[in-house]
């Protein structure tokens, strides 16, 4: 199986490799109707960010998420 891949009823699959064009994940079982927010995950995403700890990474890569699909203004559709 490529990536990693957790849960049952809501599945999170990785993809990507680190100094690769992007890493991400594919999440399937949402329910249509979730607000979903980018920059809330995007909050998250910057607690890695060098410089927030002395046991992080000093990698200079920008982490920006972007919603592929899934989400139409805000909710989610129910697909993955």
């Amino acid at each position: 199986m490529p990536g990693s891949q957790w849960g049952k009823a809501l599945v999170v699959q990785t993809f990507g490799e680190s100094h690769g064009a992007a890493v991400g994940c594919v999440v399937d079982g949402m329910p249509a109707g979730v607000p979903v927010s980018a920059a809330a995950v995007q909050t998250w995403l910057n607690r890695r960010r060098p410089g927030q700890s002395p046991l992080m990474t000093q990698r200079g890569e920008s982490d920006e998420v972007e919603l592929l699909s899934g989400v139409y203004e805000g909710l989610s559709l129910g697909t993955p």
